[in-house]
């Protein structure tokens, strides 16, 4: 019922703690120290400890030594301040504190409110900000470094791409995959109808909890948020920038054990009963009910679309003025149906692009078919935006290895990124050269990225 981030929370703080036990484990009787110097900075052991905890929970996996990576891009970020500090470069600060604001909430969702944190840290909650303030400041120099270097890049021109195209083996060039082109006709299921009905249900279940019914009696059997409904619809205690505003801004308004208001959020319709408040975090129960449609709306919408396909089978009308005229998707209407990535722009779709109902209606047509009507999803995508639809299938690019003339602009965006990664590489390699840099030989044995860290083992 939330916005997706808690669910991966939860989830990633099973991985955070496991993670953490493997880790305390290995390290067990090893005193903090000193790990590597770069220029004027230090890394020790806890910095690395550190990021194992926090890239464990957000279940990052690495086909590498995670520590001896986690090192390797400490002693990069290291290099990549100096340049910034020279390049006097500065961070801005109110996406800076967004973004510790985000990783405190899911931090302290994930165990539980600043007590759980600061037992888990061993620390109390401020001082994990004033670290991971720092942290986040560091990394947005370093990001701000890599596009300066990014910049003084030569523009790549349609002779650098040819020339990449002429010049590479086959299996360098990068493959093209399938890509759709798609136009479709829309329409809504009565959604007005389907609100009144579900706040009906809403309000009578409301009642009959205020009449003296247990609410998370009533959240088990009624309610369709599945990972809530299990336990009565309780969430837990949870920071409120984890779910949508109107749901946090209903449940800090009430005292606990009130019942709210029916609230609307972009996942349906809830009543909420809060059980308890601390700062800006509480734990509630509630019971989430969706917009449903029925039969009826369906076999309506299907028959008026089942007429329209006909219609444009028998060349009484086109498939664009049909759009036009009948399509109820204000995004698509006005281009004839044509379909575009709301991201992008662009008209064409790699498969795992589709929503899963558009591409099981096309997978079987050939180029200028019409599909059956189905019904799918709009490009929000959320639950209850149901809409039902028939798709053309317009044009199948098939998966290709990438070709001069056909995906420009695909190569070029391949031969940019090369580049990129050569000057960054080339930088990162002239400042090993010119900087001091020692690493403890607890890290001897690290496959290291760049073969030049290697020169820069000591016994301290």
């Amino acid at each position: 019922m939330v916005k997706i981030l808690r669910i991966t929370v939860l989830c990633a703080a099973a991985l955070w703690l496991s993670g953490a036990a493997a880790s305390a484990q290995k390290y067990k009787g090893v005193v903090d120290k000193s790990v590597a110097v770069v220029g004027n900075e230090l890394i020790t052991l806890s910095d690395i400890e550190q990021e194992v905890q926090v890239l464990s929970a957000r279940g990052f996996a690495s086909d590498r030594n995670l520590r001896c990576e986690i090192l390797e891009n400490m002693m990069k970020t290291k290099l990549f301040l100096a340049q910034a500090r020279i390049d006097s470069l500065a961070v801005n600060q109110e996406m800076v504190e967004a973004q510790l604001n985000q990783q405190m909430d899911q931090v302290r969702t994930a165990l539980g409110g600043d007590e759980a944190v600061a037992e888990y840290f061993h620390k109390p909650a401020y001082k994990l900000r004033q670290e991971w303030r720092k942290q986040i400041e560091d990394n947005t120099l370093t990001q701000q470094e890599e596009q300066e270097i990014a910049k003084k890049i030569p523009e790549v021109t349609p002779y650098d791409v040819k020339h990449y195209v002429d010049t590479a083996s086959a299996g360098r060039l990068p493959v093209v995959p399938d890509k759709y082109k798609l136009s479709q006709i829309c329409i809504y299921p009565d959604r007005e109808a389907a609100a009144l009905a579900v706040k009906e249900r809403l309000l009578s279940i409301r009642e009959r909890i205020l009449n003296g019914e247990k609410f998370s009696t009533l959240a088990r059997l009624y309610s369709e948020d599945p990972g809530s409904a299990r336990k009565g619809g309780e969430l837990g205690m949870a920071s409120r920038s984890i779910f949508w505003p109107a749901f946090s801004d209903a449940a800090m308004s009430l005292r606990p054990g009130a019942i709210s208001q029916i609230v609307e959020t972009p996942d349906g319709f809830h009543i909420i009963e809060v059980l308890e408040k601390k700062g800006d975090m509480f734990n509630a129960r509630h019971i989430l009910l969706k917009p449903s449609y029925t039969s009826e709306d369906r076999e309506k919408a299907f028959h008026r679309l089942d007429s329209l396909r006909t219609a444009i089978s028998d060349s009484l009308i086109t498939f664009e003025l049909a759009a036009r005229f009948y399509s109820q998707d204000p995004a698509t209407r006005t281009n004839g149906g044509q379909m575009a990535d709301p991201g992008t722009g662009s008209a064409y779709f790699e498969v795992d692009q589709l929503k899963p109902q558009d591409y099981m209606a096309v997978k079987d047509l050939t180029p200028g078919m019409i599909s059956e009507p189905i019904e799918s999803l709009d490009n929000e995508g959320r639950n209850g935006n149901l809409v039902y639809k028939i798709v053309r299938l317009d044009k199948i690019v098939p998966a290709h290895t990438a070709a001069f003339d056909r995906d420009y602009t695909d190569l070029l965006g391949e031969v940019k990124a090369a580049a990129q990664h050569k000057a960054i590489r080339n930088f990162i390699e002239e400042k090993i050269k010119v900087t001091y840099i020692r690493i403890d030989p607890l890290f001897k044995d690290c496959e290291f990225e760049l073969e030049e860290w290697r020169t820069k083992f000591t016994s301290y």
